[in-house]
């Protein structure tokens, strides 16, 4: 599975934020959901295979912790929606936008006098 669709889950971002703080067992996430336990098992599982958290055996129990660098192709997508596309226009931009349209109102002003001489003449 991929991280995109890890972190379509609504359950499982809710994992990941309780993992930032430290590694935690599956009956210490479960606690604080209205799932059972197996059910939050099978997110960690999901989770564990898209990379976004490691487990480490630590005698009986398994503790899970977020592994950040699996989020980097997430962070790059949205830097990338966020810094392309649609920026906004820069006042310099606008500055530039507005002399255009004054020289280019002059020039159609200047060149107006002459198609009405021409018409008469005709």
């Amino acid at each position: 599975m991929d991280i995109f669709t890890a972190l379509a889950d609504p359950v499982r971002r809710s994992l990941l934020v309780d993992l930032t703080d430290e590694p935690r067992r599956v009956v210490d996430l479960a606690a604080t959901r209205p799932i059972s336990r197996p059910a939050v098992s099978k997110h960690l599982r999901l989770l564990l295979e898209s990379g976004a958290v490691t487990v480490t055996d630590r005698g009986r129990e398994r503790f899970y912790a977020l592994d950040p660098t699996a989020l980097a192709p997430v962070e790059s997508y949205v830097t990338g929606l966020t810094t392309t596309g649609a920026a906004p226009v820069g006042a310099q931009a606008l500055d530039a936008l507005e002399t255009e349209v004054r020289r280019t109102s002059r020039e159609r002003r200047r060149a107006e006098p002459l198609e009405d001489d021409h018409e008469e003449i005709a």
